[in-house]
């Protein structure tokens, strides 16, 4: 047997399999197009057919269990680790051309958070694709990247290791240096994870202003009950792509039910009823 992975037919892939039919291409104004993606680790399937286009201007969640593939669909459209078939493009380009429109935040537990580097290091690493590697750090650079650190609350503590900071802190730097590259498309995995309150309300501020300026940002997310006021659409998620859309469509009982099946305890349902209360108040 070959080492190439076999795809099995799915119905649910019938929507999918009918616009490519058609000839009908992914538009290239979107932020963000994936065709045809397929992720395997070890010959184990963990994205199988994703094909989704992302609107410009929009605070997008990723919602799914554990395991359903959430970070691997964020490293994947950034070339972070192999595809076993489809392509993805960036503003109707491959993202190898695009990188420089594409801000990253990485989840705090992939870091090495005891490397000898100060907060605003980190940040001012943010500037490097328009530094250059070879090039000095120059005053105004160092300026864009304590503007970052001021706008996520951390410019007094520019100059402290990263190591001393707090979870939170931490995650807030890493948010400043995704700040500092001015992109187009911002990727974060799972940003508000082990943060608190405070603290995500800060994010949750940030990601607001850089979407009325027009950025598109894409959040890994797990917290069902915040979803209605986070973000504007919803990509859900177990292995393939459930729905996708507004959160006033898309985000319903039924679409929860088919994403996490037996895993959706007690507690989530809670959660969605009462996010489902507060958007009929409002």
């Amino acid at each position: 047997m070959s080492g190439t992975i076999q795809k099995p037919v799915i119905d649910n892939a019938k929507a999918n399999v009918d616009v490519i039919a058609t000839g009908q291409e992914h538009p290239e104004d979107s932020p963000l197009s994936v065709h045809d993606l397929t992720v395997a680790y070890h010959r184990k399937p963990v994205l199988w057919d994703i094909d989704l286009d992302l609107p410009d201007g929009k605070v997008i969640g990723i919602v799914g269990p554990n395991g359903a593939g959430k970070s691997t669909l964020l490293k994947a459209c950034m070339d972070l680790i192999p595809r076993a078939s489809g392509r993805v493009m960036v503003y109707g380009k491959p993202y190898k051309k695009q990188r420089q429109l594409v801000g990253y935040v990485p989840q705090r537990e992939t870091v090495d958070w005891d490397f000898p580097v100060s907060a605003l290091d980190v940040v001012t690493m943010g500037r490097y694709a328009r530094i250059g590697w070879c090039w000095p750090v120059t005053r105004s650079h160092r300026a864009a990247a304590m503007t970052a650190l001021d706008r996520v609350g951390l410019a007094d503590f520019a100059h402290r290791q990263i190591s001393q900071l707090s979870g939170g802190q931490q995650q807030r730097v890493f948010l400043a240096r995704a700040l500092t590259q001015e992109a187009q498309l911002y990727l974060m995995d799972e940003p508000f994870a082990a943060v608190d309150a405070a603290t995500e309300q800060a994010i949750v501020r940030i990601l607001h202003d850089l979407r009325d300026a027009g950025r598109t940002v894409v959040v890994v997310h797990h917290d069902l009950q915040t979803v209605p006021t986070y973000f504007d659409w919803v990509a859900m998620l177990n292995m393939r792509l459930v729905a996708v859309g507004p959160v006033d469509e898309v985000f319903t009982q039924v679409n929860l039910q088919k994403t996490y099946g037996g895993k959706l305890t007690l507690l989530d349902e809670a959660a969605y009823a009462v996010s489902r209360e507060m958007r009929v108040k409002r």
